[in-house]
């Protein structure tokens, strides 16, 4: 059963995809977000600007998600985090906040990272994502869900860069996960009895980015992209057993099914 009633944090993609699928099992979904919303969904809309403090409290919910990505100023995601715990009547019993791989930037391709690995953020973006996550642990017990590359339809970036046949780094480390996972994931996590402290959102093939567009070049039928230079990063390698303990089978196990699904649709 899905939670009675649920706060999504951020309406982007991923955050609509989840208010939909639990609406349609039969879930209260509350969305709290930046501009305002018309309702025509039959939902409820809150619209605040997180980075200052809410005006009203929030209602009660059983469950949270938050899917917001990094904001301007380097406090704004566990300041964001802050406001909204501040603002809830009581801890709800799940909360899921959406964080992201990059937190990892830190670390070369030597070895698979694991749920167990520390984050090793570099860059001001990758601070942010870590100070939220402990701040959502800290305050709401949450679960922190690391998605890796997140593709899909709309998300269709490295398919028109090689259509357009601009170079890339064939040596490049990466780990993807379709959207469809992501969102599949996070039900999943709302819905299980027992849920992991940290979870990667990474599908089961890890690649170089080499083989990621010369699988789109053949199936384009178009000439595989040549190399640029080296990017400063070698990239990461993500361990995804966890998440194959936890959902039962993933839509897209594969870069080649997901971007094979996207190429068939695009005819």
């Amino acid at each position: 059963m899905v939670p009675p009633r649920t706060l999504l944090v951020g309406s982007g993609r991923i955050g609509s995809r989840v208010a939909e699928e639990l609406r349609r099992a039969g879930g209260e979904v509350v969305t709290l977000r930046r501009s305002a919303a018309s309702g025509a969904d039959g939902g409820r809309h809150i619209a605040a600007d997180l980075s200052l403090p809410l005006t009203e409290p929030l209602p009660a919910v059983d469950a949270v998600v938050v899917t917001l990505p990094p904001g301007d100023e380097p406090d704004f995601l566990a300041g964001a985090i802050s406001r909204v715990a501040e603002a809830l009547p009581a801890r709800p019993a799940r909360t899921i906040w959406v964080s992201s791989t990059r937190v990892f930037e830190g670390y070369g391709d030597e070895r698979p990272l694991t749920e167990s690995d520390e984050p090793r953020p570099r860059s001001e973006r990758a601070r942010q994502l870590v100070d939220g996550e402990e701040r959502a642990v800290a305050l709401l017990g949450a679960t922190i869900l690391r998605p890796a590359g997140i593709y899909g339809p709309g998300r269709d970036r490295l398919i028109r860069q090689v259509l357009a046949g601009r170079p890339v780094d064939h040596d490049r480390r990466t780990n993807r996960i379709h959207e469809t996972d992501v969102v599949r994931t996070i039900l999943t996590l709302l819905q299980a009895d027992q849920v992991p402290t940290v979870l990667h959102a990474v599908d089961r093939r890890p690649a170089t980015l080499g083989e990621v567009v010369a699988f789109l070049a053949d199936r384009l039928d178009v000439p595989v992209p040549p190399r640029g230079e080296p990017a400063g990063r070698r990239g990461t390698v993500l361990d995804g057993t966890r998440l194959g303990e936890v959902v039962d089978g993933l839509a897209f196990p594969t870069f080649e099914d997901g971007y094979g699904e996207m190429l068939a649709q695009r005819g």
